[in-house]
């Protein structure tokens, strides 16, 4: 058997409701992708699939570059794929047995289609380091395929369509796609309820942690924190309680990278913040909700109740006060001329028969000694880490630069006294850790890797507003104060 009808079998044998007699169909359409002449083969699907590619461009189907190559691809598996319908229906009958059986069907089919790029996740970096505010997880982002120059250059060229808008659309289930905007053939979204309005449900295909999920809304609308998105977070872990579930705040600086589609995200993985503990008890004018402020580098109000209409209540009080609350003396300030600066980042998630919702205070504010944010990673820690502090890092897990896998190889050369190519914007801190250590070449890797954990956590610190000293301590506290004086 050649390619073509391993892939076939593959379809055939799918949950794709194919059936023998469409074989020959199958085969022609693949055919028709890749071209007549197939002598390469493979084992398991996606070397089946990777043959396939490998064929078209033998056949002159398509030119050996990243973007033809990954088009095909999604294209490919798109026959594997069941159409949107089918597996809306399915994911919400198994949701009548649970949530659970549910979700893993769809994240089993993401995997197995591909879309979901498990052999590029692969090829991350990550691993834990120890800080006063526990276990950091720190990940170097190498699964992200590289630009495609050709791809960049000829994008110059073609005319702006404008569909879809933006990545996170729901009109790029299924689509093409193009030079400089990815493929999307395979793509598909779970449709649910959530406010009132349609929202779709789909896994990143870049994950950071398991399960890593995004809700959108099925409306290109620019992000926006209010009442209505602690209802919608909270209404998400009900009908997901498997899962967290969080959002990006709304402001530049502080916000993620895709601030023009209202989204949240979700999955399966407990981070660092959630595991941090309550240090201080503090009392809220709502009743029935456990409220403290979280022992973490970024100033997180913990906000627990069994009902979540008293935790939307809460949340709303502190998101609003925050908004407008202005306190010279520690460099906060909610307006410069009409210019807000205050927004949370909010988080929510279950624990046994609790809601929890966390809400993390930001402020983007920028000044002359801090032109890139007040509380932002500051210079000398952004040969590390110099992009904005979303909703992943604000709890704990560093998505760091590719960058960083030759560049830290390089320090770990001038830490033992070899020849090197270091960056000059690493020098600084690698005197400072020469310093601190003796190095060896069976420690130094460990050594490395740990420090850049503690960067992290320093980076961390910069983003938050009130400082674990007793001036931020006294300064919290006036804020928690101010929430029990709201009329």
């Amino acid at each position: 058997m050649n390619a073509i009808d391993k892939f076939v079998d593959a379809i055939i044998s799918s949950d794709n409701n194919y059936q023998e007699l469409d074989r020959i169909y199958l085969i022609n359409r693949v055919r028709a992708l890749v071209g007549d002449e197939c002598n390469i083969n493979g084992k398991s699907l996606l070397a089946v699939r990777d043959a396939l590619i490998q064929t078209a461009i033998q056949n002159q189907k398509i030119v050996d570059t990243p973007t033809e190559k990954e088009i095909l691809s999604d294209q490919l598996m798109d026959l594997y794929t069941p159409v949107p319908s089918a597996i809306n229906q399915k994911f919400w009958n198994l949701y009548q047995n649970s949530p659970e059986s549910a979700t893993n069907y769809f994240y089993e089919l993401s995997r197995k289609n591909d879309y979901i790029k498990t052999k590029a996740i692969a090829k991350n970096i990550s691993y834990t380091t120890k800080t006063d505010y526990g276990d950091l997880e720190i990940t170097i982002n190498l699964s992200k395929p590289e630009k495609d120059p050709k791809a960049i250059a000829a994008a110059g060229t073609q005319v702006q369509t404008g569909y879809p808008k933006c990545q996170l659309c729901m009109e790029n289930e299924g689509y093409l796609g193009r030079l400089g905007y990815p493929a999307r053939s395979n793509h598909r979204i779970i449709r649910f309820m959530l406010g009132g309005e349609t929202w779709g449900f789909q896994y990143s295909p870049y994950a950071y942690f398991t399960e890593h999920a995004i809700f959108l809304s099925h409306i290109h609308r620019p992000m926006v924190i209010n009442q209505h998105t602690f209802s919608n977070l909270l209404e998400i872990t009900k009908q997901f309680p498997q899962y967290f579930v969080g959002s990006n705040a709304d402001l530049p600086i502080v916000g993620g990278s895709m601030l023009s589609h209202d989204h949240y995200q979700g999955g399966r993985h407990e981070f660092p913040m959630m595991k941090a503990p309550v240090v201080k008890n503090i009392n809220l004018p709502i009743k029935n909700v456990e409220a403290g402020i979280v022992k973490w580098p970024l100033s997180d109000i913990r906000l627990t109740s069994d009902d979540p209409e008293q935790l939307i209540k809460a949340a709303t009080l502190i998101h609003n006060n925050w908004k407008s609350y202005s306190d010279e003396d520690v460099d906060i300030r909610a307006y410069t001329g009409e210019i807000r600066h205050h927004t949370v980042t909010p988080i929510a998630y279950r624990k046994d028969n609790q809601y929890v919702l966390d809400i993390v205070l930001r402020d983007n504010q920028t000044s002359t000694n801090y032109p890139d944010g007040i509380f932002h990673p500051h210079k000398q820690y952004q040969h590390i880490k110099k992009e904005n502090i979303g909703l992943i890092e604000v709890m704990g897990r560093a998505i760091l630069p590719a960058r960083l896998k030759t560049e830290l190889i390089e320090v770990e050369k001038y830490l033992l006294n070899q020849p090197n190519n270091m960056a000059e914007y690493h020098h600084d801190w690698a005197d400072q850790l020469k310093q601190k250590y003796e190095f060896t070449s069976e420690n130094v890797e460990d050594i490395v890797n740990k420090e850049t954990g503690l960067v992290f956590s320093h980076v961390l610190e910069n983003a938050g507003v009130y400082k674990w000293d007793n001036q931020g301590r006294k300064a919290f506290d006036k804020f928690i104060n101010s929430l029990n004086e709201v009329k």
